[in-house]
């Protein structure tokens, strides 16, 4: 049986969804192996996946997938380029080294075999090095990815409290200068109200009307 779930989602696991989704984005894959991978980890299906991520949070992602859709673009190129520079050195070596014939393929040595091997070896091991550096370079752009995707997420965030905060402010603006005029009137009614008389004694006094 497929696996379900009827618990909500937590925040780790809408932040789950997104890295897996915008990898997948970035790496030229689709929503559906996305959602798919995010199912087996969470132990939910993928339906299930596909409607959170469509419902809630592909809305709080709209930057981070911009971001994924313009970095897959620029590996595609970096792929085309590095094919047409392995094509062209291909072209070069074939060019440059001539096949050797029945006779030089006579001559060779055993030392020289012994030299060839040696250069294979340390080329192996630079080549492996730059592996190394490889690796540890894509890493770090990873988790520098899932940083700017949840900076991006958080910016939207915040610049949404931003807009309602600034909303109830200006309504809290127009209620006190509502208040305000009501004050105002009830005054000038106050005012119109009273009237002064005099007395017996010739003294002023205060009478409302």
């Amino acid at each position: 049986m497929s696996p379900t779930r009827q618990d909500a989602w937590s925040q780790d696991e809408d932040l789950l969804l997104a890295e897996v989704v915008l990898r997948h984005i970035r790496e030229g894959g689709t929503q559906l192996q996305a959602f798919e991978e995010v199912g087996k980890q969470l132990t939910r299906t993928s339906a299930a996946c596909g409607f959170r991520w469509n419902s809630y949070v592909r809305k709080q992602y709209k930057t981070g997938i911009e971001l994924a859709k313009k970095q897959r673009k620029e590996l595609k190129k970096q792929d085309v380029l590095i094919e047409e520079t392995n094509q062209n050195e291909l072209l070069v070596v074939e060019t440059i080294q001539p096949k050797a014939s029945e006779e030089q393929v006579s001559k060779v040595t055993f030392p020289t075999v012994i030299h060839f091997l040696e250069n294979l070896h340390k080329q192996a091991e630079a080549s492996s090095g730059f592996e190394e550096e490889r690796k540890k370079s894509v890493e770090k752009i990873k988790e520098l990815e899932k940083k700017t995707y949840y900076l991006a997420a958080e910016n939207e965030r915040l610049s949404k409290n931003l807009k309602a905060i600034e909303e109830d402010y200006r309504s809290l603006i127009e209620i006190m200068e509502r208040a305000r005029k009501m004050v105002v009137l009830q005054d000038e009614d106050r005012q119109q109200k009273v009237k002064f008389q005099m007395d017996k004694n010739g003294n002023l006094e205060r009478v409302e009307k």
